[in-house]
């Protein structure tokens, strides 16, 4: 079974130097590989990754600072960039900014990668052309490396191994008929159909006006300028503990689901659309002029939505269950809150505030978040029992890119068939 290791480096000045400029390097191939396909497709014509990796040979001979950097590095940014033109398209996937992006890369062959003990807390990895590296060991590796990936998140830079071990996944969970349906919200992160909460503060209010102070002396900054990256490394270094705990939470949370349930129903939340800014509500009266849309309660209730972490709990939770044989499904939220499970009435006014629900039909009362659960865990059994062919129940169904692909195939002879003097202006790598 495949499997992630993170572990904290310990660079010296000079790799430091060195692994920005793999980053560099990674991403200004990245965005000119991007530029190539964009002008590909405007002009109804297609290139792919094998093109471009030619491409990329002949430009590593031309520019001396592309040969400088590990290859293998550059062309794992070239095959990242084709699966997200392949999942999201090419007008969709993103530039990658100095500023915005952190340097990443990756070294794929796991044989040419050494990994020694140095003692009980230290032990270092060797990687083509950077040699040597020392990371914090706070957990074995537990397998054979299969490659590895160099980031850096704030000033502190990490190691990433993937690791292939000998464990398989369980055939059965050690736990098997129980379920839990999982309610998220803001008041309580994870609810749960059985009553219990999970739930953290990230940050304390003091925590949250600092990040404030620094914001604004960020703001205060000129671009470009020494105070304005002092001012960027003390915010990342205030934003980055929030982060990690956040991620703590989320590890912890999935241990304790996955290893006690079988299955785990959550809702299918579209976060992105949750916190979408509240659209503005023209005044008829007053031309040019604008009714009150509750964008500051709006923007308030998005900033909470994104600092619970909903997905990233969803993620933890599928990642752990690989381990425990627990099968996480995802059901339509709608309705979930204000639908009675004892007489199944759905009326709004049941719902009386955040935490009370009673049904104004029948008069059951229960906590407004463990009924929503409740009534996940409902909708997920019935998700969970229904069959369908050639697929076991509970299990995803695989996702269909066969319309993309032929349309990828039918623009490359397209572009193939290309003249030079119609390719004018399309960048090389």
């Amino acid at each position: 079974m495949l499997s992630g290791r993170k572990y904290r480096l310990d660079l010296t000045a000079g790799q430091v130097i060195f692994a920005e400029r793999i980053g560099g390097a990674c991403r200004s191939v990245w965005n000119t590989a991007l530029e190539q396909r964009r002008s590909y497709r405007s002009r109804q014509g297609w290139i792919g990754y094998h093109e471009q990796a030619r491409q990329l040979v002949a430009a590593k001979a031309e520019f001396g600072w592309l040969a400088e950097v590990p290859g293998h590095c550059l062309q794992q940014s070239l095959i990242d960039l084709d699966q997200a033109c392949s999942r999201h398209g090419v007008w969709k996937v993103r530039w990658k900014s100095r500023a915005r992006t952190a340097p990443s890369f990756r070294f794929p062959e796991g044989g040419k990668i050494a990994v020694e003990r140095l003692n009980r807390r230290w032990a270092r990895a060797k990687l083509p052309k950077l040699g040597w590296v020392r990371f914090r060991m706070t957990r074995p590796l537990g397998g054979t490396v299969k490659n590895a990936t160099v980031s850096r998140d704030g000033a502190h830079w990490h190691i990433s191994f993937l690791v292939e071990d000998d464990s398989t996944p369980p055939e059965r969970h050690s736990h098997p008929g129980s379920e839990v349906g999982i309610d998220r919200g803001v008041a309580k992160i994870v609810t749960r159909s059985d009553g219990v909460f999970h739930h953290q503060v990230f940050a304390t209010e003091r925590e949250v006006e600092h990040a404030a102070v620094l914001q604004r002396r960020l703001a205060r900054t000129r671009k470009g300028s020494a105070r304005r990256k002092k001012a960027v490394a003390t915010l990342g270094r205030a934003l980055a503990k929030v982060r990690r705990r956040r991620a703590d939470f989320a590890a912890k949370t999935a241990c304790v689901l996955a290893t006690g349930f079988e299955l785990i129903v959550f809702e299918k939340l579209a976060t992105r659309n949750l916190t979408a800014t509240a659209k503005p509500k023209p005044d008829p009266d007053q031309p040019g002029g604008y009714l009150p849309n509750g964008a500051a309660a709006k923007s308030g209730l998005n900033k909470a939505i994104v600092d619970k972490g909903w997905h990233r709990i969803e993620l933890a939770v599928r990642s752990k269950a690989r381990y425990t044989g627990s099968h996480v499904i995802t059901v339509n939220p709608a309705y979930t809150s204000i639908t009675c499970r004892v007489c199944s009435v759905v009326d709004p006014k049941s719902r009386e505030s955040q935490a009370v629900f009673r049904c104004t039909s029948c008069g059951h009362r229960e906590h407004a978040d463990v009924h929503a659960a409740g009534n996940i865990l409902t909708a997920g059994r019935a998700e969970f029992a229904q069959p369908r062919p050639g697929v076991r129940a509970g299990a995803r169904t695989p996702r269909n890119r066969v319309g993309r692909k032929a349309n990828r195939q039918a623009t490359a002879a397209q572009a193939t068939a290309q003249t030079e003097p119609e390719l004018a202006g399309i960048p090389r790598l």
